[in-house]
């Protein structure tokens, strides 16, 4: 199986819902939802691959930095690579049916611990997809991090509980989706979470917590007053909400804010090498890559989704070398050209 074989089989797989594009910039799909398209006019899914394009590198090639380490250390974990596997749910809803919702979450989570990293697993409308999420938690032996809609309190210190039983990394509130209608038309709401309830969930979860769509150096620094592990900056793939700024745009005040003080991943756009070179220069400790392992989980399964990661950490350990950056702790701003 090689790349281009694991994109034609996702391609016919997906249909209309997802073309598999050349560059998967959100602008054949803008729109488009369910599927992988951004909504309404697509802006904030534009937005995110515009704004990591618009970053320049220095190439560097007078240096001793033969052999980058790519390792990062996360939530008590090591992993081979910055990159960790996006939560992915909704495979009948948004990825044609091409795979059930249990293997998508066993695709992506077995791909991951292939590649020496970590995937998500999400939540949704449906209660089997967090049940999908759970069991390929079991089946991976914890080696993964649970994502859960922002539902009431009690609901999500429930969540968590279950995750825990299995052995999660992490747990995580996607809090970029606290207006989704779906939920709510499905009898379960959702909403924003106020600074008093984060210190709550804290206190409660038997988990670090991760907070999942950070757009600003305010809610950044709620977030770690309110004792978070971690937080993502992330505007949801740009499927929350219409004309929000790209994540690369924003990543830098955030990392001006909290840097050091919790975990920061970050996610939008991502999509090779160098764009996990770009995300870590401007601040992230680590990025998630959604879209590309969607597509890669439909066209080969787990062994596709390793493979995605593969060419990833190929691509970014030349990307390193040829800017002399021998770690990603090391990435800094003197990388880019701004």
């Amino acid at each position: 199986m090689n790349w281009e074989e694991v994109r034609s089989e996702a391609r016919r797989k997906l249909g209309k819902l997802c073309v598999v594009c050349p560059v998967c910039n959100g602008v054949a799909c803008a729109g488009q939802m369910p599927g992988m398209g951004g909504l309404g006019t697509g802006a904030s899914f534009k937005n995110n691959v515009a704004a990591l394009a618009a970053y320049r590198l220095n190439m560097r090639t007078l240096h001793e930095v033969a052999e980058p380490d790519l390792r990062v250390r996360l939530f008590g974990r090591e992993l081979a690579l910055p990159v960790l596997g996006a939560a992915i749910a909704g495979a009948n809803l948004n990825l044609n049916g091409a795979l059930s919702e249990e293997e998508l979450a066993w695709a992506m989570l077995a791909g991951a611990r292939a590649a020496g990293s970590l995937a998500m697993v999400g939540d949704g409308p449906d209660p089997a997809v967090w049940r999908a999420g759970l069991a390929a938690l079991a089946r991976a032996e914890g080696q993964g991090i649970a994502i859960a809609k922002p539902r009431p309190l009690a609901d999500v210190v429930a969540l968590a509980r279950q995750a825990a039983d299995q052995g999660a990394v992490a747990f995580g509130v996607d809090v970029d989706a606290a207006g989704i209608l779906m939920m709510r038309r499905a009898g379960q709401p959702v909403g924003p979470k106020p600074p008093a309830e984060l210190r709550q969930l804290v206190t409660a979860l038997p988990l670090p917590l991760i907070l999942k769509g950070i757009m600003t150096a305010d809610e950044a620094e709620v977030a770690a007053e309110a004792g978070a592990a971690g937080i993502v900056v992330s505007n949801h793939g740009g499927r929350s909400l219409d004309h929000l700024p790209g994540t690369a745009e924003v990543l830098p005040e955030i990392a001006a804010t909290v840097k050091g003080r919790l975990i920061i991943l970050a996610d939008g756009g991502v999509r090779a090498g160098v764009d996990v070179l770009k995300m870590l220069a401007l601040g992230a400790d680590a990025v998630l890559v959604g879209r590309p392992l969607a597509i890669a989980a439909v066209g080969g399964g787990a062994e596709g989704v390793a493979l995605a990661f593969s060419r990833l950490a190929d691509e970014l350990r030349t990307a390193m070398v040829l800017t002399a950056c021998p770690s990603p702790a090391a990435a800094s701003p003197s990388l880019l050209r701004i």
